[in-house]
């Protein structure tokens, strides 16, 4: 099987400021281009836009984040007229508010649909169940990670074959230790405030400054080692407050409450990653609940540099404990504390060492390339069993 001549795929994504279901959006719209394809990306906006179009993609800009009701109905309408006037092939919604309007559309069209979980979505009533379950309603589910698959077949009591696994890629263009330049980092290091002699140890959390991402956890974990007399460390909190400001204000009090100020750092967002993670010397991911795959573990892994992760969720499939890096009790400080000593007295050598497990796994289990054609296989046998079923009627 393959992709049908002038095949035109619409992903409906809320926006693309940053984040893992925004950069595989981007990602498999460059694979169907790449395959002689259209590709179309419904959103609101954001700064990852340049990027799309830049590779030949197509902006179909409105409020698809919305979760007011009569706009999602007026989403509805321009995604029907969206798929008429472009003669789309399939659509794939990557999340569940511009979801509702996305599977409307490709119902009216009688349009394939998929969707994306790029999260795990958690139901304490059977209206948030109906709510998450849009996702659930088209062709076929594609959960990011197989902890996500068996949440999804869990929650939703779905035919297994209806929900695959593909896990995240990483573009290894990109995450490439070997094509980071000098300048790029001391261009990081300038901006962050970091001497160029420092010889601390560097940890970076990167993600964006929301409390399920763990920085208190972290903050009192260094105010821990700190007491027992440890300042021979730094720790880089890099990501975007995305309209969050009280808690990013929280988090800066927190660090001067605890006469961290020269051992943590607020440094934003950053453009460049790469270079970020080879600015530090181990990655952290300390989230409070589960990620469903943890892009951020995988990321640095790429980039040769040791991880310290929570032992829940997509992380325990990523991180391989004892080797690329370690899992940690999510939510402990003092188990947090325990496992950054750890790492900083392994030395540069020992952690090498580890990184070169976690760049050599990575390149093995997470390639963009991969991850891309297993969506496009996704599309084409979509494609060939509604041809079969239209034959048959």
């Amino acid at each position: 099987m393959a992709l049908p001549e002038n095949f035109t795929l619409l992903q409906v994504v809320p926006e693309l400021e940053t984040g893992g279901a925004e950069q595989t959006t981007l990602d498999v719209a460059r694979a169907v281009i790449a395959s002689g394809g259209n590709a179309l990306v419904a959103t609101r906006g954001g700064r990852m836009v340049a990027r799309l179009e830049g590779d030949g993609a197509r902006l179909a800009q409105m409020p698809v984040q919305s979760k007011n009701p009569l706009v999602m109905l007026g989403n509805a309408a321009r995604l029907v007229d969206l798929i008429r006037q472009e003669n789309v092939s399939l659509v794939h919604a990557r999340s569940r508010a511009p979801a509702f309007s996305a599977l409307a559309a490709a119902h009216i069209t009688n349009t394939p649909f998929v969707a994306t979980y790029h999260g795990v979505y958690k139901a304490k009533s059977g209206l948030k169940r109906w709510y998450n379950a849009v996702m659930t309603r088209g062709d076929l589910v594609i959960a990011n990670s197989d902890y996500t698959r068996d949440h999804v077949l869990a929650e939703h009591h779905l035919d297994p074959d209806k929900v695959i696994s593909i896990p995240r890629g990483i573009d290894l263009d990109r995450f490439n230790p070997s094509w980071v330049t000098a300048d790029r980092i001391d261009a990081l290091r300038q901006a962050w405030g970091i001497a160029a002699g420092d010889r601390r140890t560097k940890l970076l959390l990167a993600g964006r400054l929301t409390r399920l991402k763990g920085h208190l956890t972290i903050i009192a974990a260094a105010a821990m080692m700190k007491a027992e007399g440890r300042e021979d460390f730094v720790i880089l909190f890099a990501g975007d407050d995305q309209g969050r400001t009280g808690y990013g204000e929280e988090l800066a009090s927190a660090i001067a409450a605890a006469g961290l100020d020269a051992q943590v750092r607020i440094v934003g967002h950053c453009n460049d990653m790469p270079a970020a993670y080879l600015l530090a010397d181990i990655a952290i991911l300390p989230t409070i609940v589960p990620e469903s795959f943890g892009r951020a573990a995988v990321e640095p892994q790429a980039m040769g540099r040791t991880v310290i992760a929570s032992n829940h969720g997509g992380t325990m499939e990523t991180v391989a404990d004892g080797l690329s890096g370690w899992l940690t009790a999510p939510s402990n400080p003092q188990a947090w504390a325990s496992a950054m000593v750890r790492a900083i007295d392994l030395g540069p050598s020992k952690r090498a060492e580890m990184g070169q497990i976690g760049l050599n796994r990575t390149r093995q289990r997470y390639r963009v390339d991969v991850m891309c054609a297993e969506t496009l296989a996704a599309y084409e046998r979509i494609l060939h069993t509604r041809r079969l079923s239209a034959e048959s009627r």
